[in-house]
């Protein structure tokens, strides 16, 4: 038997229609085979006349995939033919088309078009936000104002950003949707953004799509301490593929952190499982919502 005959990818169907997640799975299954096959990064390197640079962003699923080079280190870990390698330069091939979020690239850093990719290939979304309503929640006038908030784009750009926004929100309306839970702190239902319509129409739209049954909305109140020792807002993604890690996303003013290691993820679903049990419940938060609008 040769090395990754019996490979940890399943069927070919089984797999997300988004490239991000496609990269991410090749990359790691090539580490697995290289790793089988004893080779460091220098030697499977030399196979595509590449460096153990390009080796490490090829295997962390951050560049695409040459098929010469994909085909080459399948031979070089002995992968020589049947069903494995042709599914795998499948695969590498599929990872290389482009998401429909390419078309906002102009607008969009790509620490911001790897989230996207992510996000869309995601079965289960967690995030918590402490001053603002999470992206996929937003109105677009909410989203506007948020946008606006950094005053380093021009009308245009902000109108770019504000469309992605909205198109990405669609992701919940799909046939079958991931579950996506939202732990808000009550600041974020306070803070006005765009004026008092903007903020009863955001407030309102909170109460509609918590109705749905893949959205879980719950809020945070001021009294309850848990939020202060959350160390900010974060996004923790899972994946159906049983050989893709969970990932948190923690957003920086210019850039963002992907944490993958088991360690560092447990830490997250630790603290947003606190941060869940001490919020209100979804039916409590819907009132604390509908006051918070009435008061506007």
């Amino acid at each position: 038997m040769t090395a990754g005959e019996h490979g940890a990818l399943g069927p070919a169907s089984d797999y997300p229609r988004g490239p991000t997640v496609l990269r991410l799975l090749v990359g790691n299954e090539l580490r697995r085979l290289r790793e089988l096959s004893g080779l460091s990064r220098d030697d499977a390197a030399e196979a595509i006349r590449g460096s153990a640079a390009k080796m490490s962003r090829l295997e962390a699923g951050r560049v695409g995939f040459k098929r010469r080079d994909v085909a080459d280190l399948l031979t070089c870990y002995g992968v020589i033919d049947g069903p494995a390698r042709a599914e795998l330069l499948n695969l590498a091939e599929r990872a290389n088309e482009p998401g429909w979020w390419h078309r906002y690239n102009e607008i969009m850093p790509p620490w911001l078009a790897t989230y996207v990719g992510l996000e869309q290939a995601a079965t289960i979304i967690r995030c918590y936000e402490a001053q603002f309503i999470p992206g996929l929640l937003q109105t677009e006038t909410y989203a506007h104002a948020v946008i606006d908030l950094s005053q380093a784009a021009d009308a245009d750009e902000v109108k770019q950003r504000v469309a992605l926004r909205m198109r990405r929100q669609q992701l919940l309306d799909v046939p079958r949707p991931p579950d996506y839970w939202a732990v808000v702190d009550e600041a974020a239902l306070r803070r006005s953004l765009g004026g008092r319509q903007v903020m009863r129409d955001q407030l309102d739209y909170l109460l509609e799509v918590s109705e749905r049954p893949n959205i879980t909305l719950q809020v945070v109140p001021f009294d309850r301490s848990d939020a202060a020792a959350s160390g900010g807002p974060f996004t923790l993604m899972r994946f159906a593929e049983p050989d893709m890690p969970d990932i948190v996303y923690l957003e920086q003013l210019t850039s963002a952190l992907y944490l993958d290691k088991r360690v560092e993820v447990e830490i997250y679903l630790k603290i947003i499982d606190r941060l869940a049990a001490g919020a209100l419940t979804p039916r409590r938060s819907a009132t604390l919502i509908a006051s918070v609008r009435d008061s506007l």
